[in-house]
């Protein structure tokens, strides 16, 4: 026995002596943007169990190693963790390099609601997730009206554009991961389509500071950006259901996501909505309801280095429009304005007919980015949308009620590309060129005169932004960008319009076939924009910041605003374009100071902005139609100045209670004319109390009052017409404003907890609680009807 011992034990000692076990791995640790040496990074070797950490250069070694592979994993505050495979033979050297900007590659927990911020040079808001959850059956417009300074303008309850300081529509551009929303917004009526369950955060960028997404945002941005992806082995999820009791509605949205650590994802998330006619306090609002649906897929690979994304969305959007706004003349209109209550008042229903639209859109997107050490980030992409729209007249003949009145099919290609360069601790170089075609087709088979014409329209831009960081205190941004635009039309006109606007003076060298009563004509404009900001942020100490910043944009006049000529219908109104509108352009001036001290945090926002042609759109009389009488609104131009101040407020009483405020006002004057201008938001003032109590199942309630006072500042734009079964002129009063509100809601929640990855959160919102009567001064159909009353909304939402 004792033989076979030795002889084993001899056998162990030449395979030990046989392995070299004095190998030894050094290297250095960098950070990838510009160089510079990481101290105190720890560097864990898995299967031997043994630790290191780096010198004030970044170095580091390993003694007393075994020849083989080994595994190491390489972490470091705010740095992305690493994890490597490293062949050990003799001495062996590697260089390391990790990523500082960690949050760009993995999900951040975010709770609250809208919090503003000072971010470089920029008025910056941001909505997070939870915020955005609770608006999960409702849209874009009613989620942003939580940041101060944004408002709406409404075609009933459904229908919601957001309004930035007073301007709206083709003012504001829309970012939707990552892909500049283009739909037929030129409209009052027209709404974003955007289903807001596709978004994870929500920034808005208030004024002409965000250069990188188009010269002509004089209102503002929103940037819409999906959830983050995590880095890591998972499969995540999320189901939301709502049910509401005004317009007897439910919504449904749910999302899975399967992620790999090695930076592979899938996800996909669908969503419906459906409301029947919904209330105002006394009577129904007959044909107002809503059916909507839509999905989404994402996948890609993602690392910090490089990585490509493929995304598909599809939304359809049914929107019934309220039928008593559909006047067949002037005498229902004046009877209309006049009546304390709808004309047409029906039972409930879910059906939705004339007037109404039918709108889809898609968005296909394909992203590459890659970065380069000591360099920067390059991105290239390419979207396609494309934009379907159908607006419904209620028709004498009812045979021809499925027959759409406007037929526009909208398809844009954009191709661009940036890079950013960062490899400078205290400068980054932002610069980007991008080029896109657009096409719209009015479909001639509607058997009604087009209001918008066809046409090709060809954009080119290009852009450079620079950060310069001072000191830790004082950050400098500029920019500068060049953006041209054409536009190619082929659009009809009446002789008669076309004499009496004296485009047969102006214009003549662009008619291309007279057809007696009519004329064919080929419009072509071209727009040569610069825009440029500059800003600067100053901390003055750990409570006290400033920022100013100085913005100038231009804006190209959109085709609603050029070529619109003839009865919109879902509007109920003739509008008419001018071919003589200018480009806008804007000078910004903006101030933000943030005071934040323990419980209280303060920002207080004011700006100026002088826009030159400023392009608005106003009733001017009435016109005849063998369709009936038709009040006629004129876009038209004028130097125009829009100012004021945005407030956000927060103070914690102790670790539960809390108050916040919001409260934004804004005049606008017609420098011109010396008068108000039309369509500018009223003061408004929001106050929050709530509480919050881990302990009891994570509850948070909140009980929130918003007072909306009367709008004073506003243009006489009534005008006289002649009731035929009278025989008198009456005063169309369509200027007044209504009176003062103020309504309250009730926002409360609780999580439960079903396991460690798995949980339940049941919410209850009421608004308007005391189902008061109310109108708004920014509802198209306050002529016609009051606002909703009373509503309560269930909603579930789980985790897993």
């Amino acid at each position: 026995m004792k033989y076979y011992v030795m002889i084993l034990c001899c056998f162990l000692f030449n395979i030990t002596q046989s392995q070299n076990c004095n190998s030894s791995l050094y290297g250095e640790i960098h950070d990838f943007h510009d160089g510079t040496a990481i101290s105190n990074a720890t560097i864990f070797i898995e299967n031997l169990n043994k630790y290191t950490t780096t010198d004030i250069d970044g170095k580091f070694s390993v003694a007393n190693l075994c020849d083989g592979q080994i595994t190491i994993v390489v972490s470091h505050l705010a740095c992305e963790t690493k994890r490597l495979e490293i062949q050990v033979k003799g001495e062996t050297f590697k260089t390391i390099n990790l990523e500082h900007h960690i949050e760009e590659l993995h999900e951040v927990e975010v709770k609250g609601s809208a919090n503003s911020k000072l971010t470089k040079t920029s008025q910056e808001t941001l909505l997070k997730t939870e915020t955005i959850e609770r608006y999960s059956s409702l849209n874009l417009g009613d989620a942003l009206k939580q940041v101060s300074g944004i408002s709406s303008i409404n075609t009933g309850s459904t229908i919601v554009k957001p309004v930035i300081n007073g301007l709206h529509s083709s003012r504001i551009i829309v970012m939707t991961n990552g892909v500049r929303l283009q739909d037929q917004d030129w409209g009052i009526e027209h709404a974003p389509n955007i289903d807001l369950n596709t978004a994870g955060s929500i920034t808005v960028l208030k004024g002409a500071n965000a250069l990188a997404y188009g010269g002509d945002a004089i209102g503002g941005v929103i940037v819409i950006e999906p959830s983050k992806i995590r880095l890591n082995d998972s499969l995540y999820g999320k189901t939301i259901i709502s049910g509401h009791t005004n317009g007897r509605g439910y919504s449904f949205n749910t999302s899975l996501t399967k992620t790999y650590q090695k930076g592979w994802y899938l996800g996909a998330q669908a969503s419906m909505k459906r409301f029947g006619d919904f209330e105002a306090p006394d009577y129904s609002l007959t044909n107002t309801g809503l059916n909507a649906k839509g999905f989404s897929i994402n996948g890609g690979y993602k690392t910090f280095e490089q990585g490509f994304n493929v995304n598909y969305s599809y939304l359809d959007n049914e929107i019934a429009i309220l039928r008593a706004s559909h006047i067949g003349n002037i005498e229902d209109l004046v009877n209309a304005i006049n009546s304390p209550q709808p004309l047409v008042i029906n039972d409930f229903s879910y059906d939705i007919e004339a007037p109404k639209q039918e709108v889809t859109h898609q968005i296909l997107k394909t992203s590459f980015y890659k970065r380069f050490k000591n360099f920067g980030r390059l991105e290239i992409q390419y979207d396609f949308q494309n934009n379907q729209r159908y607006e419904y007249d209620v028709r004498r003949d009812s045979d021809d009620n499925d027959k759409p009145a406007v037929d526009l099919t909208l398809k844009t290609h954009t191709l661009k590309t940036s890079l950013k360069l960062d490899a400078k601790s205290n400068f980054t170089y932002n610069l980007g060129v991008n080029a896109g075609y657009q096409n719209n087709f009015a479909d001639p088979s509607t058997d009604v005169r087009r209001l918008i014409p066809d046409y090709d329209k060809y954009d080119l831009g290009a852009f450079i932004i620079t950060n310069y960081r001072i000191n830790n205190d004082v950050h400098l941004d500029f920019g500068i960008r060049y953006d041209f635009n054409q536009i190619d039309a082929k659009k009809y006109y009446l002789t008669s319009r076309w004499e009496e606007r004296g485009y047969d003076v102006d214009f003549n060298d662009i008619v291309i076939e007279d057809l007696g009563t009519q004329l064919l004509t080929n419009p072509k404009f071209e727009y040569h924009n610069i825009s440029a900001s500059a800003g600067v942020s100053y901390k003055v100490n750990d409570k006290n910041s400033f920022i100013l910043n100085y913005g100038l944009s231009n804006r190209a006049p959109n085709p609603s605003e050029l070529f619109s000529d003839g009865l919109h219908h879902s509007a109920a109104r003739i509008e008419l374009g001018d071919l003589r509108i200018q480009k806008e352009t804007s000078n910004r001036i903006s101030g933000t100071y943030h005071y934040e001290n323990k419980g209280l945090s303060l920002n207080f926002e004011a700006f100026y902005n002088h826009i030159n042609n400023y392009i608005f759109i106003k009733p001017t009389g009435v016109e005849y139609t063998n369709r009936g009488a038709f009040p006629v609104w004129s876009y038209n131009q004028t130097n125009a100045a829009l100012y004021g101040l945005d407030l956000t407020a927060n103070y914690n009483f102790n670790t539960q209670w809390f108050y916040k405020n919001k409260s934004s006002y804004i005049k606008g004057n017609d420098l011109s004319q010396n008068e108000d201008l039309i369509d500018i938001p009223s003061i408004k003032t929001v106050n929050i109390i709530g509480y919050s109590n881990e302990k009891w199942l994570h509850f948070n309630t909140e009980l929130q009052s918003e007072l909306v006072l009367r709008q004073k500042d506003y243009p006489n734009n009534n005008f006289e017409v002649y009731i035929p079964t009278t025989e008198e002129m009456v005063e169309l009063d369509i200027s007044s404003t209504p009176p003062t509100y103020h309504l309250l809601h009730l926002q409360s929640n609780i999580t439960l907890d079903l396991s460690k990855k798995t949980d339940v959160n049941i919410g209850l919102n009421i608004t308007n609680i005391f189902n008061t009567n109310y109108r708004e001064n920014l509802n198209r159909l306050r002529y016609f009807a009051d606002d909703l009353g009373r509503n309560i909304m269930l909603q579930l939402k789980l985790n897993y």
